[in-house]
């Protein structure tokens, strides 16, 4: 059985019961900890604005955007506006693909990464996923495995936000489902090198692992 428990952190008597349950069973704090996190959500979520949030009040988070700029498309500009309007300003933005250096850098800054469906959309393509081209599995592969790598040797604080994209229909074309299986390998190797996971749904965001 599972159940959800709030109590009020200065409740003596309710913490001291808690630990009790801890000692026979798995009691998994439902507010975000100190470490590495993967937040996840469909489109239009409340994945990203949640995942901000997490860093209320921190006055030097290093921001890292993965997408690329697309002056030929004013509806990706426009959203790229509006992630941009809801940072504070004393963030930094970091705009790469080189996600390994980030977390390997000597820098105590907490680091929010978003996203990494973007991130694997520019690797499949770099690596001529689209195309079939020869080897483009393995250059893929040697992404992601330096990724999850990075993330379970960092000692930076760091939320990534990513597309839950396995839970509609499947994709019509034979890139959209490669993208999809491609997406779900990803997110689950992520989870399993982070601390905590998470899933954002109609801006609600509860606490998977």
């Amino acid at each position: 059985m599972e159940f959800m428990v709030r109590i009020d952190p200065a409740d003596d008597a309710a913490r001291a019961l808690l630990l009790q349950l801890a000692e026979l069973g798995e009691v998994a704090p439902m507010t975000r900890g100190h470490g590495a996190a993967l937040v996840l959500g469909g489109a239009r979520s409340g994945k990203s604005s949640w995942a901000e949030s997490q860093f209320d009040g921190v006055a030097d988070v290093e921001y890292v955007a993965t997408s690329q700029s697309r002056a030929d498309d004013p509806e990706w500009v426009e959203r790229v506006a509006l992630h941009r309007a809801r940072r504070p300003d004393a963030w930094r933005t970091t705009e790469t693909t080189d996600l390994a250096s980030v977390l390997r850098a000597d820098d105590a800054t907490p680091v929010l990464i978003d996203c990494l469906a973007v991130w694997l959309d520019r690797v499949l393509m770099t690596a001529g996923a689209w195309g079939d081209a020869p080897g483009w599995r393995d250059a893929v592969e040697t992404q992601v495995t330096d990724l999850v790598a990075a993330l379970e040797d960092t000692d930076r604080e760091v939320v990534l936000v990513s597309n839950e994209v396995g839970s509609g229909i499947v994709p019509a074309t034979a890139s959209g489902r490669l993208y999809r299986d491609e997406l779900g390998r990803l997110n689950a190797r992520v989870a399993a090198a982070v601390d905590e996971v998470w899933f954002c749904i109609a801006g609600v965001a509860r606490r998977l692992a």
